[in-house]
């Protein structure tokens, strides 16, 4: 049984740092893309970034392109997400998902990934 389980969310200040855990069971994780997606309320789940499985490849979302680090570390079974400059409209619950098929036009979307963690919430007030 696969399960994504996320973890280091919380409140901080706007320009803060937090980072993000996603660690994964009951798969070959090597073998699997893995990215990270966010909600905020009221909003459509968006995508944030991605560590693609076959070339270690990164995309960004526009929105965090240069502020968000995502990485992986296989031996642990566990993808990170660097978040730096922390700003209002990060706040959201941050989900991570995996994916040993996608493909890279389907990256950014949700359609593209089996497996879902269950979230976690990281806010920062205005």
């Amino acid at each position: 049984q696969v399960q994504l389980v996320e973890s280091g969310g919380g409140l901080v200040q706007p320009g803060a740092s937090l980072r993000l855990s996603c660690e994964a069971s009951g798969l070959t994780f090597s073998r699997y893309t893995m990215a990270w997606f966010r909600q905020a309320p009221g909003k459509e789940r968006e995508f944030v970034a991605v560590i693609s499985q076959r070339s270690g490849s990164l995309f960004y979302a526009d929105s965090v392109r240069g502020r968000f680090i995502i990485s992986k570390d296989n031996a642990k079974r566990t993808v990170f997400l660097q978040m730096n400059a922390l700003r209002f409209e990060d706040t959201a619950v941050y989900y991570c998902a995996a994916s040993s098929s996608v493909i890279v036009t389907q990256m950014r979307s949700q359609s593209g990934y089996s497996y879902w963690g269950q979230g976690t919430q990281v806010t920062v007030p205005s």
